[in-house]
């Protein structure tokens, strides 16, 4: 018998109460501002305490990365299920908690690099530039209350395909470039106005803690691909 979801047990925000469906959304939002802090927090104990390692280790070889974005991406998939569970209130945390953890781990070579090589303005600057992006994105989904449901299937092969240029760039050892990542940008946006819509209109109450999840999982890849494009031109100066 598979576990139940919410999507089994409880309405969408869209057909509940105006009380509920703001209640809904502000813990939403509180959880995904813990989980930022939470994130924040422990990556800078990893870049502090095993950055140099870490980061060592990564840059060895390709493979490295590839291992590391498999065991991530299988990471990923259980924290999403177990934040999708309506039978067990800590089964949800504790997958929450999972996917920052796996976060902070597969953040920590960037950080260092950028910490101890780009320049002691490069995180705070990409960091800022992603909060202004998130900000924005909401207020327009938040003000226009439009459904961008429809960008769903598109968002997805777009993603499948950025995962397959990632993987074939490592196994023969050349760089995306900034074309890349300012399209990748671009795409964790989209994912950004279609989670935030979906909040709105198609989670179920009582499912902030995945909401959160899908929220910090767009908004942590945007400022992984913030911070390479401040990085590349910091790089110049």
């Amino acid at each position: 018998m598979r576990n139940a979801t919410f999507r089994d047990r409880f309405m969408a925000a869209a057909d509940a109460p105006a009380r509920e469906r703001a209640d809904f959304i502000a813990r939403t939002y509180t959880h995904l501002g813990w989980a930022v802090l939470a994130f924040a927090g422990l990556s800078a104990i990893l870049v502090k305490t095993v950055g140099p390692q870490l980061t060592a280790l990564m840059a060895s070889t390709p493979m490295s990365w590839l291992v590391v974005l498999g065991l991530f991406m299988v990471a990923g998939h259980v924290a999403q299920k177990w934040a999708s569970s309506a039978t067990s209130i800590q089964m949800q945390y504790a997958g929450l908690a999972l996917y920052v953890v796996a976060e902070a781990v597969i953040f920590v070579p960037i950080l260092y690099i950028a910490a101890n090589f780009a320049g002691p303005d490069v995180i705070p600057t990409a960091g800022i530039i992603t909060l202004a992006i998130f900000g924005g994105l909401t207020a327009v989904v938040m003000v226009s209350k439009k459904d961008f449901s429809f960008m769903g299937r598109f968002l997805q092969l777009a993603t499948f395909a950025a995962l397959g240029l990632i993987v074939v760039s490592l196994l023969f050892g050349f760089s995306l470039g900034l074309v890349f990542t300012t399209a990748m940008i671009l795409l964790m946006s989209g994912w950004i106005l279609y989670q935030t819509s979906n909040i709105l209109h198609h989670y179920p109450i009582g499912s902030h803690v995945a909401a959160s999840l899908a929220l910090f999982a767009a908004v942590a890849t945007l400022f992984w691909y913030v911070l390479r494009f401040v990085m590349a031109f910091a790089g110049d100066d």
